[in-house]
């Protein structure tokens, strides 16, 4: 076999260069610095074992488990598994331990994990593996871990803070499993909501996207000089959330100004909070992909950014510019085109180290390129502290992992991060008057409210709707109707029956959404891969509404899904609905405190929320022009609900906005401040958004964009002023010529509930030149 000629080969030139780069090991020196070390190690190594650095595998348990249930032809062309016959787990094995794998992803256990870093350990240079894994939301891919909120729950509680304590304690659980780097923060800007992971966004604005991203990597990160951070991962790079027609991987066409202006920030914000890694995106970016794309990778991200980490591939996507985009005519060529636009390290493939290597003998790519990838690398591994703790303690893994502490930061950010949409003087639920009360809907009682990249829980870590409502109003009669799981098989029956029970309850609840587990792939609904044609409920779910509403009995709605879902009948017809997203691990029980009181809801959407797929592209900051026509014969053009919505159990009131200047010169500041009095019954927390227009300018403008915001805690009656400084930064836009420049003339401030009109006070100044 190839593969067989492949090993021997290399195993003869590690071993040829066994006694090569004598004197003192400066690498295994830990008092070394770090650049120093990595120059004596680069300069002991082989190419062949520079270009393993360069590659990344998959586990062996994911071979093992792939290979036991495809076929051989699936295992030849599903690019979701990528094994070929021939090639075993044994190959892997053979590979780490003669140096030959940088990286591991989709190691799901401490134990594999150890077990593949001692086999790196018996290789000539003993470079220890670097463990990668998508940790989204928490470290949830692996199980029993703390499974935090998704970041679309974490960008609707515009907490910052609160993503930055994530991160850090994510990496804790991480390293406690000999995990050193998560793909993680997706800072894509989700303007698509047929795109399957929005969920895993921090939604549409630029602006709250960069300020969450930024919060993680720092997060995550600190500054990797200790046995308790792990690499960030920014991703992906870009274009990715919106494709031409809202699956994943399509061709985005997307002019520079609006990647300059929508989707290139949070990258340069996560670049600027000090991020080492960044993933490109799968698909081409106005006719190239952007795993080849120098302008991307090399002249932007390196030449204008000054990004100093390494960029990895996402999966099998350097093997698609030859079989999906046809820029490359074999994989030689495509690994040729990656490495020279800037690629440094592939994400798994069996041809690499084969290739690679050829180009470089054959002189193609120069070895001071490849030095170039590895150096950055071993950079990371070094002041991970990999060389001197390449192994994890399992006996003290899950002291760390589940902590009390991390389990109560979990039910915080699910409490922050649900959305009351509607509420017509429904909730909170008085128990006293609602005793009986029937449960129904496909996410009542399932543990989806994990959300994408979770592992199946144990039931002892996940609290469902069902089990939260009960923990909470232990007297209530709860009446549940099971639906399934399964959105798209439905039973008929069952819906009949609760359409029977809604009428003798005194109020229904009624849990819909979408599914989202991994362990269940092909049956989602939501997330990776998992794209739709339209953003209606699936199955069954409009119909179980219905019938259970026409039992005349008040009934909530309670979303649990990741993208943006068109409930209009629903929002029409029902008095409450809870937009819960994927509030984790313990969303049940926050729901459950939020239907019923023990906690005042405060989040507010980071994504606009549709009426239909037809309305797209539905945005708030959108061009002055995009709805100048409206619809014929349909809907409104307006969404179902606005960017920034989010209602409270308590009421606010905006009032004496003020203005710090009229006028301000290009480089001047100006600050805006407001006071908001809590006047209602309750104490609350408001979040208060600070949008601005450019009211006439050289191009086109949004009609409004955010650029602040502010978490203001009020108690019952109480009133703060909060002022919010408006720097040159976020009046610059690009100009006719593509420079960034503060234009003169007249800008709106505009403060308030949301980015509705009617939600807003006003305020304008000048800017003057100079």
């Amino acid at each position: 076999m190839r593969y067989r000629q492949i090993l021997m080969a290399m195993t003869v030139t590690t071993g040829l260069a066994a006694c090569a780069g004598g004197g003192k090991e400066v690498y295994k020196d830990a008092t070394a610095p770090v650049s120093e070390r990595v120059e004596d190690l680069l300069g002991r190594m082989t190419l062949e074992e520079k270009v393993g650095q360069m590659n990344q595998f998959v586990g062996i348990e994911h071979i093992k488990a792939n290979s036991a249930v495809m076929t051989a032809e699936e295992l030849k062309t599903n690019t979701a598994n990528a094994f070929y016959p021939g090639f075993t787990y044994q190959d892997v094995e053979k590979w780490t331990e003669q140096g030959l794998i940088g990286s591991f992803l989709h190691v799901l256990t401490i134990e594999e994990v150890n077990y593949l870093q001692r086999l790196a350990l018996k290789s000539r240079l003993q470079i220890p593996i670097l463990f990668g894994i998508d940790a989204i939301h928490g470290n949830a891919n692996a199980p029993d871990n703390t499974v935090y909120p998704t970041n679309i729950n974490l960008a609707c509680s515009f907490d910052t803070l609160m993503a930055r304590r994530i991160a850090r304690q994510t990496a804790e659980e991480m390293r406690a499993m000999n995990m050193h780097w998560t793909f993680n923060p997706n800072v894509e800007v989700a303007r698509d909501p047929r795109w399957g992971r929005v969920g895993e966004t921090f939604g549409e604005d630029p602006y709250l996207v960069s300020l969450m991203g930024a919060q993680q990597v720092k997060g995550y990160q600190r500054h990797l000089d200790s046995g308790e951070d792990v690499l960030a991962c920014i991703k992906h790079f870009v274009g990715g959330s919106e494709p031409i027609n809202g699956t994943n991987g399509a061709p985005a066409d997307l002019s520079e100004r609006t990647l300059r202006e929508v989707f290139f920030p949070p990258f340069e914000a996560g670049v600027k909070a000090g991020a080492m890694s960044l993933m490109t995106a799968h698909n081409e970016l106005n006719g190239v992909p952007c795993h080849s794309n120098e302008w991307l990778m090399t002249q932007v991200l390196r030449g204008e950014w000054k990004f100093p980490g390494f960029v990895v591939s996402d999966w099998m996507d350097i093997e698609h510019l030859h079989d999906l985009h046809a820029t490359a005519e074999n994989l030689k060529e495509a690994y040729y085109q990656s490495i020279m636009a800037g690629m440094d390290m592939h994400m798994h493939g069996i041809h690499w180290q084969e290739l690679v290597t050829e180009l470089v003998r054959e002189g193609r790519i120069p070895e001071s390129r490849i030095d170039a990838s590895v150096r950055r690398i071993l950079d990371i591994k070094f002041r991970l502290g990999l060389f001197e703790h390449p192994l994890a303690d399992e006996a003290q893994s899950m002291k760390i992992r589940l902590s009390a502490d991390h389990r109560a930061t979990a039910l915080e950010a699910a409490r922050d991060g649900i959305v009351l949409l509607k509420n017509d003087s429904l909730l909170p639920l008085d128990p006293s008057k609602y005793r009986r009360v029937m449960v129904t809907g496909i996410n009542a009682d399932d543990e989806n409210i994990l959300g994408d990249w979770s592992a199946q829980e144990k039931p002892e870590n996940v609290t469902t709707i069902l089990e939260g409502l009960r923990q909470v109003a232990p007297d209530t009669q709860f009446d549940f109707v099971d639906q399934g799981w399964d959105p798209r098989n439905m039973d008929p029956q069952r819906v009949a029956e609760a359409a029977t029970h809604a009428r003798q309850a005194d109020l229904n609840i009624v849990v819909a959404g979408e599914y989202m587990m991994r362990y269940r792939w092909a049956d989602r609904t939501d997330g990776e891969d998992t794209d739709r044609s339209d953003i209606n409920l699936v199955g069954l779910q409009n119909e179980l509404i219905e019938r259970v509403a026409a039992s005349g009995k008040p009934t909530v709605l309670v979303l649990v899904n990741g993208r943006p879902l068109g409930v209009q009948w629903a929002a029409e017809h029902l008095p409450a609905i809870v937009e819960a997203w994927a509030p984790g691990m313990y969303g049940g029980q926050a729901v459950a405190e939020i239907l019923y009181g023990k906690v005042n809801p405060s989040a507010k959407l980071a994504v606009t929320i549709p009426r239909s797929v037809g309305q797209l592209q539905m945005i708030y900051n959108h061009k002055p022009s995009q709805y100048f026509h409206p619809y014929a014969a349909g809907q409104p053009s307006t969404p179902l609900y606005a960017f920034g919505h989010g209602l409270s159990y308590t009421t606010f009131e905006y009032s004496d906005l003020k203005l710090s200047a009229k006028e301000i010169a290009p480089d001047g500041t100006v600050e805006a401040s407001v006071k908001i009095t809590n006047t209602g019954s309750r104490d609350g927390v408001e979040i208060a958004q600070l949008y601005i227009r450019d009211v006439y300018s050289q191009v086109t403008r949004p009609v409004k964009e955010l650029k602040d915001f502010a978490r203001v805690p009020l108690k019952a009656g109480e009133s703060k002023t909060v002022t919010f400084r408006i720097t040159p930064d976020k009046l610059a836009f690009y100009d006719l010529q593509m420079k960034k420049i503060v234009e003169p003339g007249e800008f709106v401030v505009m403060i308030g509930a949301s980015s509705e009109d009617g939600k807003l006070m006003k305020k304008s100044f000048l800017v003057i030149s100079e």
